[in-house]
């Protein structure tokens, strides 16, 4: 009941967000415009998306060596495209579908490699954290005129400064609370032995030291300079992605790359919401956005819809293919066993 409720509130959330955005937009002049659009630009964004997720997957396998499993890359890029594909259904399953795939092809425990999920993410959030700062930089004209009217509009009577303390306060007051019940556990051992006889508890202590394992695994890398030279390059394929499809739409093909690097940033913030692969938020922020350099708000949800459009159908049929193949090994390893005992 608790999936189905997630679920439920996240599609009407992407719903709403998609109404709001094209409520105003004439849909048969955007599907004409797609249609005359340059499609072999669109070849070479998929060859970037697929070349991203391989690098990915090879980046995952450095993770998960120091724990003793180097899972073949075919299995592990099978495993992440089926993350993407659950993120399209069910937001934020992915990690959760990529690890299960991963055991069921290769047998890795589900809470190691989850650690090592966690652990991928921290370095994607500090490069995300380093493009913004970045593209602030850059970009602090446009950019800070961008989200200023975007609060100013959101929070009317100018009481952005009092919503952002209350969000502090609400951080810094969480934090706290954290901190004490560790401190708590940490300084009571009855305590703590009490709670780790209930069997609920005792599982997720389990859980947590796979994670925290996982985790610390970076610190056992065999080539750490491999794992950071991956994770640029992850990252620069992603700004490829959508920047090559800049070229696909007239309107937009004049745009430069540091028109590329904000819609990268502000669109990897869209792609966080709790939407099926950020639905509606994508198309909200990237669309405002493009306002800034030159294009009319129609051309800018035009260029989100085709950018985020294109994305989600590839990644709809290649994650079928990666359920499909993932179906036929575990037929194959369901077979041999029966085989080999008939052979007996």
């Amino acid at each position: 009941m608790k999936n189905v409720l997630r679920y439920t509130i996240s599609l009407v959330l992407a719903g709403a967000l998609i109404w709001f955005v094209f409520k105003d937009i004439n849909l048969a002049e955007m599907l004409d415009r797609f249609a005359k659009s340059d499609w072999r630009w669109i070849a070479v964004s998929c060859f970037f998306l697929i070349c991203a997720h391989v690098t990915r997957a090879w980046r995952w396998g450095m993770l998960m060596e120091p724990l003793g499993h180097k899972p073949k890359l075919i299995n592990s890029s099978v495993s992440v495209l089926t993350g993407y594909f659950a993120n399209y259904i069910v937001p934020r399953m992915g990690e959760v579908t990529r690890c299960g795939t991963l055991y069921r092809l290769e047998r890795i425990p589900v809470n190691l490699s989850f650690g090592t999920v966690v652990a991928e993410r921290i370095f994607d959030v500090i490069i995300l954290v380093i493009m913004i700062g970045l593209n602030f930089i850059l970009e602090f004209d446009r950019l800070s005129a961008f989200f200023t009217d975007f609060f100013q509009t959101k929070m009317a009577g100018g009481n952005a400064g009092t919503g952002s303390g209350m969000l502090l306060g609400i951080l810094v007051g969480g934090l706290v609370v954290v901190l004490a019940i560790a401190f708590i556990l940490y300084t009571n051992l009855a305590l703590r032995d009490r709670l780790q006889q209930n069997a609920i508890i005792n599982k997720i202590i389990v859980f947590a030291k796979g994670m925290l394992e996982g985790l610390l695994s970076v610190r056992r890398l065999r080539s750490p300079v491999l794992f950071i030279l991956s994770t640029i390059m992850i990252w620069v394929l992603y700004y490829l992605i959508s920047y090559v499809l800049f070229f696909c739409i007239p309107e937009t093909s004049n745009l430069g790359p540091l028109a590329g690097l904000t819609l990268l940033v502000v669109g990897a913030i869209g792609m966080t919401a709790p939407t099926q692969g950020g639905i509606g938020a994508y198309h909200l922020l990237v669309g405002n956005v493009m306002v800034l350099y030159g294009l009319s708000q129609n051309d800018g949800i035009t260029l989100a819809t085709f950018i985020h459009g294109a994305q989600m159908i590839f990644m709809l049929l290649i994650g079928a293919l990666a359920f499909l193949y993932v179906l036929i090994q575990n037929k194959k390893v369901v077979s041999e066993p029966a085989q080999v005992s008939a052979d007996n």
